[in-house]
């Protein structure tokens, strides 16, 4: 396929990555003293951009290329899922973040020092950072299918790894010069760039169907299939399905539990804030404002169901006939209409919210990662050995990215052949990774929170029991292992209850003899 980026696209393209970089400058220009400053912002960040920047860093290119892929392939129950988020957004409000405001804690495994110690702090730490590589690497895999078929019209592994390659040098200058001050402003400008993005998408797609509302909701509550695409909550007992009402409640609040309260990537942004009132006032905020946001998403799937598998209801000529050019490529159908679809400019503009979302997608873990690096394991061990400056630490969160950054393109290349291995589609599998460190750190965290029991070694069993537990049921071990069938016929929800549920039992045969209370602040 030729290219369809007219000059006025790429026009539109090279100015926003202008701006980021512009942004990026002038926020440098105030430098960072310390620790402190360079990865909470000095405790100064204001709420509301605080909700936006947790928005970003928990949807972006997930959100952007998963959302429409659900919609076009099933129905609205991943928007029903916000009960699950919501529940987990009070719970974190209410139990941890006070909590991590009362200790003035840096990173959110520091809370476990103050109970068991040094070592299980940072066993707590080392398996956020193995989750966090599985996570946000899944996610720049799913940025680099967007800016893949940007270049080159393709999804193949060189087309992919270049893709991952250039949004990587480019995430790795915003994060650089300006810490999590710069993180923030950035997710926040690209956050309005990749929904705007979407806005203007869903508008384009509308008026090419050329269905009135009513028209609309006919065909998608009674497809050629047999099924009903409207569907918000399914109370069905399918445990092999990711989104079923009782999924919702139990393990999508886990994991929401898991991303909002004990990962780094995200409660490092709540930390920002000035108080444990403020930065509770960001995460439930956030969770509502993203209702809409990915029921836009959601919605531009659906529609794109009617545009390309009904060509008896779609207006638009050539309907159908992209998708057929990319190889059966499905899981970049979005994609494929924005290149394809859409006007000269508006497709730029489009453009340019894929490249949004790939870059927050990036800068969302490198900063988060590197403040558990060198505030859990490099800073304790240098002035146990030879006390260095506050800048000296500054500089090494610096080179601490450098070394996530390859990591995470490492494990965005691996994914590309583990995603099609399972064809699980793009938000399932995006979601499922998180569960590898989450079954362990719910576990953990959970004993130490409402319990007498744990110690440090029962830590470190149950993250490392936590991590199998999600392993051995994933479609690739089983399979190669020669492992019953039903050990992979589990959703990711059912497979972190399970997790969770066996770490926790492990911690809980600990007994710390040593135990310091681990009680809530006076508030």
């Amino acid at each position: 396929m030729a290219s369809s980026l007219t000059f006025f696209d790429w026009t539109i393209i090279a100015l926003y990555l202008s701006g980021v970089v512009g942004a990026g400058i002038i926020l440098s220009r105030k430098q960072s003293s310390d620790l402190q400053d360079y990865f909470l912002g000095g405790n100064q960040m204001s709420s509301w951009v605080v909700m936006f920047s947790v928005i970003a860093t928990t949807q972006s290119a997930a959100t952007f290329l998963g959302g429409p892929d659900y919609g076009y392939r099933g129905d609205y129950t991943y928007l029903g899922s916000f009960v699950g988020s919501a529940m987990a957004a009070v719970f974190v409000a209410k139990y941890l973040v006070p909590r991590f405001y009362a200790l003035k804690v840096t990173t959110v495994y520091e809370l476990l020092a103050v109970r068991y110690g040094a070592n299980a702090k940072r066993a707590a730490g080392a398996m956020y950072l193995v989750g966090r590589i599985f996570a946000n690497g899944s996610r720049l895999y799913m940025a680099a299918l967007a800016v893949a078929m940007m270049l080159f019209f393709d999804v193949s592994p060189q087309s992919v790894m270049i893709a991952t390659l250039l949004i990587t040098i480019i995430s790795i200058g915003i994060t650089l010069i300006g810490g999590i001050r710069s993180v923030i402003w950035s997710d926040f400008g690209q956050f309005i760039v990749y929904f705007g993005a979407a806005i203007i998408a869903l508008i384009s797609l509308w008026f090419q169907l050329s269905l009135s509302p009513s028209e609309v909701l006919e065909a998608l509550s009674n497809t050629p299939e047999g099924d009903n695409k409207l569907v918000l909550f399914d109370f069905s007992t399918d445990f092999g399905k990711p989104f079923t009402f009782w999924a919702i409640i139990t393990g999508v609040f886990l994991l929401n539990l898991g991303n909002f309260g004990l990962d780094q990537d995200t409660t490092q942004r709540l930390l920002t804030c000035r108080d444990a009132k403020s930065s509770g006032r960001a995460l439930v905020l956030s969770t509502l404002v993203a209702v809409p946001i990915v029921f836009v998403f959601v919605t531009i799937g659906q529609l794109l169901y009617l545009f390309y598998d009904r060509p008896d209801l779609a207006i638009a000529d050539g309907s159908g006939d992209v998708l057929r050019e990319f190889s059966g490529e499905k899981i970049t159908v979005f994609m494929a209409y924005i290149l394809s679809e859409m006007p000269p400019g508006v497709r730029g503009l489009a453009t340019a919210g894929v490249v949004a979302a790939a870059i927050s997608t990036m800068t969302s873990g490198l900063n988060a990662m590197s403040s558990v690096v060198v505030g859990d394991f490099y800073q304790p061990w240098r002035e146990a050995n030879s006390p260095a400056s506050p800048h000296h630490y500054v500089i090494a969160g610096r080179w601490g990215m450098l070394l996530f950054a390859f990591l995470l393109s490492a494990m965005a290349v691996l994914c590309f052949f583990w995603q099609r291995y399972t064809n699980m589609p793009l938000l399932e599998f995006a979601l499922s990774v998180m569960a590898f460190a989450y079954a362990g750190l719910i576990g953990v965290f959970f004993t130490a929170i409402f319990t007498n029991r744990g110690s440090t070694l029962s830590i470190i069993a149950a993250l490392v029991c936590g991590f199998l537990v999600i392993l051995f049921q994933q479609s690739y071990i089983v399979d190669s292992l020669g492992l019953p069938g039903s050990f992979k016929a589990l959703s990711f929800p059912w497979q972190l209850m399970i997790g969770v549920f066996i770490s926790a039992v492990i911690c809980l045969l600990g007994n710390n003899t040593t135990d310091r209370a681990l009680a809530p602040p006076n508030t």
